[in-house]
């Protein structure tokens, strides 16, 4: 592929991701609409026609590693892993 072609397939591709930046800031903005509506009526669940909306509380653990690495340090080091891949960018 010549530099044209490459030039040409990158500025497809930054409209492309300037196109669903947009779209994803359109979707984040319904959802905030629709959540601020749900909290208004405080209710987790309302139907809409041929959908269900759900919005509850939902609680989790997780590991906090940061932490265990800094207090078992050696255990840390015993158990951890390293991985490789490949990351894309244009800049």
């Amino acid at each position: 592929m010549g530099e044209r072609a490459l030039e040409n397939r990158v500025k497809k591709l930054k409209e492309i991701e300037a196109q669903v930046k947009a779209l994803e800031e359109q979707a984040e903005a319904l959802k905030a609409e629709i959540k601020q509506d749900m909290e208004q009526k405080g209710q987790e669940e309302i139907k809409a026609g041929s959908f269900v909306v759900r919005w509850k509380t939902i609680i989790s653990s997780k590991f906090d590693s940061k932490t265990f690495k800094a207090e078992h340090e050696a255990l840390y080091n015993q158990y951890a892993r390293q991985i490789s891949g490949r990351r894309f960018t244009v800049a």
